[in-house]
């Protein structure tokens, strides 16, 4: 088998890898995400091998630097089938739609600004029509444990990568050879989906090193910075700003809300979701309650356990900009995680230069973007065009994300029942890398760095 990166090769978004036999019987490829680094963005219009010969896309998950470069996919020919579960089927059509809209808006504001520059036209990625008629694609029928026949020989086989809703790890086998993807892998302490499940064995591992090269604080830990960082903001008569992606972790912040509020803990304030997408997901999180943890499940189908009395859930543009009027004790939560848009950028407009104001990350923060920035202590930013100093406490809080830290994915890595022929590192920064590279390497593992295109065969 012969295996390429067209995604996640040393770098973190964009994950696409690409596998094929020798007699080139069957094309299957495991995720087709966007490239959310500023760096690598050039790279979504890119693909590197021939849609049409395709045939399977398996889709670990729907975390747009996953998924997010589907329809331009099917815009450029693919035809196959795409094979995930239900819930990924579920949050992709939610996911990909917003993200169609976005990429066309910001088409529309580029190919204005170089007509009127002379400049050349923007090249439209995709848009909402693209996004609708890849969903013809999707086939989920993939289930956790059990087998599925692909054309050729070829067998894949999922199990719970415990990251979202849905999410997987998958291996594909063909007579002997075998190799696993892990997709993302999953922070055990998160409260509501299961943890991860583990590896058997294949001739080549290719996992994940977004956090490789360090471990969480402890999920209670984090709780608790959490709160005071909150407690702090609100005594002060300040707003906390979260930006928050809307699969998993703005479920999870109202989830620790409306704990922190029956506990007597959240002191008086207005919560406001701004996040519409956040709303859909949360639809559907209560859909497939046999993903989350077994204690959970008592507390969703008792009722809603996202609600609490303090919480506004903000649905249209005019109610968005009423927050703006809120001059403080209120917890606004609101898309994009990583700043790359979204609603979340007015609001910081109105609050990151004032003193007694906080913003809390609790989300991985991708080189180039605008959380990136702020997270490493840029003193003024461009926000939609203007600059502002950055006066407004800024915390960090990363016992939140929904990614493995070092120690779990050493955890996962050797619960392999035979060491594989090779690991292959991916979806992480370089410098990340080479540090879980040294890692591996102290228990015995032979680990590769693919580069962007590189063949890896076996």
């Amino acid at each position: 088998m012969i295996i390429k990166s067209f995604g996640a090769a040393k770098n973190v978004t964009g994950s696409c890898h690409l596998l094929t036999d020798d007699k080139d019987d069957a094309n299957i490829m495991v995720d087709c995400g966007l490239f959310q680094e500023r760096d690598f963005e050039d790279k979504n219009y890119e693909l590197g091998f021939d849609p049409k010969k395709v045939d399977y896309l398996i889709l670990t998950h729907a975390h747009i630097d996953h998924c997010g470069r589907i329809p331009f996919l099917v815009k450029n020919g693919f035809k196959g089938q795409i094979l995930c579960t239900k819930p990924t089927y579920q949050l992709s059509k939610v996911l990909l739609l917003d993200t169609g809209k976005i990429i066309f808006e910001n088409y529309k504001y580029e190919l204005k600004k170089s007509l009127r520059k002379n400049e050349k036209k923007p090249e439209l990625l995709y848009d909402e029509s693209d996004v609708l008629n890849s969903f013809d694609f999707f086939n989920p029928v993939l289930e956790y444990n059990k087998p599925y026949n692909l054309k050729s020989g070829f067998v894949i086989e999922i199990r719970d990568a415990g990251h979202i809703l849905g999410s997987s790890f998958v291996k594909i086998k063909k007579g002997d050879g075998s190799v696993i993807f892990s997709g993302d892998l999953g922070n055990k302490e998160k409260p509501i989906v299961k943890n991860f499940e583990y590896p058997d064995e294949a001739d080549v591992v290719y996992t994940e090193t977004t956090y490789g090269d360090r471990n969480h604080r402890s999920f209670q830990e984090s709780k608790e910075e959490f709160l005071a960082a909150i407690t702090d903001t609100l005594k002060n008569n300040g707003n906390v700003l979260i930006p928050s992606y809307a699969t998993e972790r703005a479920q999870d912040i109202l989830y620790l809300l409306r704990e922190f509020y029956e506990q007597g803990l959240l002191p008086e304030c207005k919560v406001f979701l701004d996040s519409p997408l956040a709303l859909s997901v949360t639809d559907i999180f209560v859909q497939n309650l046999s993903y989350f943890k077994e204690d959970k499940i008592p507390l969703f189908k008792k009722g809603d356990p996202f609600d609490f009395p303090y919480l506004n859930i903000v649905r249209d543009t005019e109610e968005s900009k009423q927050i703006n009027n809120v001059s403080g004790r209120a917890i606004i939560i609101a898309g994009s995680g990583m700043l790359h848009g979204g609603r979340i950028l007015h609001h910081l407009k109105h609050n990151i230069w004032k003193k007694e104001n906080a913003v809390i990350f609790v989300g991985y923060q991708a080189k180039g973007t605008l959380g990136r920035l702020i997270v490493e202590k840029e003193k003024k930013v461009s926000i939609l065009g203007e600059s502002f100093k950055v006066n407004a406490q800024i915390y960090t809080i990363n016992g939140f994300s929904s990614h493995a830290d070092q120690n779990e994915l050493m955890e996962w890595i050797t619960a392999v029942k035979t060491k594989p022929q090779k690991v292959c590192l991916i979806h992480g920064d370089e410098n990340v890398m080479k540090v879980y590279k040294s890692k591996l390497e102290e228990k015995g593992f032979i680990v590769h760095i693919p580069d962007y295109g590189e063949e890896i065969g076996f």
